[in-house]
């Protein structure tokens, strides 16, 4: 009786990634096309700012979502108690967890939708592929978690690394756009190519 159980979760963890990978694959495509078939309106608007004004306030908002992210890292290694000296975990923890999650992807929703239309999804120059690709992914994987967030029976690594691969992916979002902005259009390594788009 007791060797039945590790056998039963093999197969329901096993369709759990699954469906969490397939379901990051077809975001990240929907998203990429999307981007792609998209004409860019550089007018388009973000809470009424435009040009130049756009882009510093995605710049600022990014720059939110950069410190939210790392609030969640640091909530998350509290819960899984990887902080140094931690050996209790309060209940706020895991609410405050989720709460800054949503606010986390809220936030992000803006400056996704105002990307998409004033630039689509551009694969011209270093910095703006990547920032194009590090986007569709942010949402690919996000759908990846909240999917590994509604099982029950997953290995141990796989929230983890599912939570790492998105704070990953928004130091990269950052870096390609807010940096960019902030460091007066150039970034290490990416600053080569089509340097007088903005952060799209």
């Amino acid at each position: 009786m007791s060797h039945a159980r590790p056998a039963l979760r093999r197969p329901e963890a096993g369709l759990a990634l699954a469906l969490a990978f397939v379901a990051a694959a077809a975001v990240f495509v929907a998203v990429f096309l999307f981007g792609r078939a998209n004409t860019p309106d550089y007018t388009a608007t973000l809470f009424g700012q435009a040009n130049t004004d756009a882009v510093r306030l995605k710049a600022q908002l990014a720059t939110g979502v950069l410190g939210l992210a790392a609030l969640q890292l640091l909530l998350a290694l509290w819960m899984y108690r990887r902080l140094p000296g931690v050996r209790r975990v309060p209940g706020p923890v895991s609410i405050t967890h989720r709460i800054v999650g949503v606010v986390l992807f809220a936030l992000t929703v803006p400056i996704a939708v105002h990307c998409v239309q004033a630039y689509g999804v551009q694969l011209t120059g270093s910095r703006v592929a990547v920032h194009s690709i590090a986007g569709c992914f942010f949402y690919g994987a996000f759908a990846a978690k909240v999917l590994l967030v509604q099982s029950r029976r997953l290995p141990g690594w796989a929230l983890p690394l599912a939570g790492g691969a998105l704070v990953v992916v928004v130091v990269v979002l950052w870096y390609t756009s807010a940096l960019w902005y902030f460091n007066g259009d150039s970034v290490p390594a990416l600053s080569l190519g089509h340097p007088h788009l903005p952060p799209g």
